[in-house]
C-alpha cells in the first residue's frame, strides 16, 4: 500500500492509502475531517470541494495518491469557531444556507474565487460557484454572502467568533 505525504489544514500527515482511495474519503474516513461532504459521487454537486495547493478542486474526482506532496485546505481549515473566516460569517449573516449540505463546498469555492478576484460582479460570482449545486436557497443569498465577504475582506474587517454572532441568551 502506497504511503503519501500530505499537509491538510496546516498539519502534516503520512498516510498509507489504497491506490483507489479518493481524496474525499481520505479526508473524511482516515483524517476524520467530515466537513467535506460526499454529495453526488459524479462530481456534479461540488459538496466535496477543497483547496489543493490553493486551487479549488472536487475531491471526489481525484485519488488520494494524486495529492501526494500537496497542501489541502478543507472547510475546517478556512476558519474556526473563535475566528470565522469572513466568508463563513457572511453566509451566516446573509442566510446563504438552509440545509447546509452544499455550504462547505460553496464556501471553499467562494474563498478561491475571492483569492483570484477580490471584487467580483454578481455574474462573476455566479460563474465562480457554478460547479456547486444548492437545492435549497435559490442562490440569491449565496451571491449576497459572497459580495458581503468580498467587501469585508477588502476592508480588512475583524473576524468574529460564533458566540459573538449568536443572539444574547441562546442559539440562532
Amino acid at each position: 500500500m502506497p504511503q503519501i505525504e500530505i499537509d491538510v489544514n496546516g498539519a502534516h500527515h503520512s498516510v498509507p492509502v489504497e491506490p483507489r482511495l479518493l481524496l474525499v474519503h481520505l479526508l473524511r474516513d482516515k483524517l476524520e475531517l467530515t466537513g467535506t461532504h460526499v454529495g453526488c459521487d459524479t462530481s456534479s454537486c461540488g459538496a466535496c470541494t477543497v483547496l489543493l495547493n490553493g486551487e479549488s478542486v472536487k475531491s471526489c474526482t481525484m485519488f488520494a495518491v494524486q495529492a501526494d506532496g500537496s497542501a489541502v485546505i478543507t472547510i475546517e481549515g478556512i476558519g474556526a469557531s473563535d475566528a470565522l473566516h469572513p466568508m463563513q460569517e457572511a453566509f451566516w449573516k446573509m442566510h446563504g444556507l438552509q440545509c447546509g449540505y452544499c455550504t462547505p463546498g460553496m464556501i471553499v469555492s467562494a474563498v478561491d474565487l475571492l483569492r483570484r478576484n477580490p471584487d467580483p460582479s454578481d455574474d462573476e460570482i455566479r460563474a465562480g460557484i457554478e460547479g456547486n449545486l444548492c437545492r435549497c436557497t435559490g442562490y440569491e443569498n449565496i451571491i449576497r454572502a459572497v459580495r458581503s465577504a468580498a467587501a469585508a475582506l477588502r476592508n480588512d474587517e475583524s473576524r468574529h467568533s460564533v458566540a459573538e454572532l449568536l443572539p444574547v441568551g441562546g442559539s440562532n
